[in-house]
């Protein structure tokens, strides 16, 4: 299968060019129906982020750590530009376990972007299956974010959003031309096949009215409360 790639993302804050050129990608980037990783390239990702995080003078270098998350692990956390990055070192093999960062979403109106963040994560082959990554998520679902689904997920990432809604209200959304519409808290296979669909996971703090008020999304009042299985 071929896999377009996501254009890298310019030092700095992203440019009007750089957002209009994702938009005008969109539609083909949607049309990955899975999403996998070789081996060979994330190693290689993690072990250039785990040098500029021990390069002194580079951005990563120094940022903070969260409060240890699982034990053995370091959870370094910087924010830029609205989206958050939590880097996690296994200090005793010298060597970064991974990263997620929670992404803004480009097609969603002002109002919703100061509160959905859609998260992406990539951990080395060993790290996977530990519960790093949920980890990563319940901290920021403690911390008040909303979680919305990419396009497509791998496997692994699926199974994981399908834990995490067992404990957190969650619910479906349709995301198109800056509107989000809530589908309710089950949808039929098509429409969750639907590339406009994705999945949400309230995080601390939200409800269904809190979500149409401050983060414009619309058709709640016509739709049952998203529940957590």
């Amino acid at each position: 299968m071929t896999t377009l790639t996501m254009p890298a993302r310019p030092a700095g804050r992203p440019t009007s060019a750089w957002r209009r050129m994702l938009h005008a990608l969109r539609p083909l980037l949607e049309l990955r129906i899975d999403v996998h990783h070789r081996p060979d390239d994330i190693a290689a990702e993690l072990a250039a982020l785990h040098r500029r995080l021990n390069t002194p003078g580079d951005t990563l270098h120094g940022i903070g750590a969260l409060p240890a998350l699982l034990p053995g692990l370091v959870f370094r956390y910087r924010e830029a530009d609205g989206e958050h990055y939590v880097y996690v070192e296994d200090p005793a093999r010298g060597v970064l376990a991974g990263y997620t960062v929670f992404n803004r979403l480009i097609e969603v109106s002002r109002r919703a972007d100061r509160h959905l963040r859609s998260p992406h994560s990539r951990y080395a082959p060993p790290y996977q299956g530990r519960g790093i990554a949920s980890a990563v998520y319940e901290w920021a679902l403690a911390r008040g974010f909303c979680l919305v689904s990419g396009a497509r997920q791998s496997t692994g990432a699926h199974a994981l959003w399908r834990a995490l809604a067992r404990r957190h209200p969650c619910g479906y959304l349709d995301i198109r031309a800056k509107r989000i519409r809530y589908l309710g808290p089950q949808v039929t296979p098509a429409t969750r096949d639907d590339l406009h669909t994705r999945m949400i996971l309230l995080g601390r703090g939200w409800d269904l009215p809190r979500l149409r008020d401050e983060a414009d999304v619309g058709d709640i009042a016509a739709k049952a409360a998203p529940t957590g299985r």
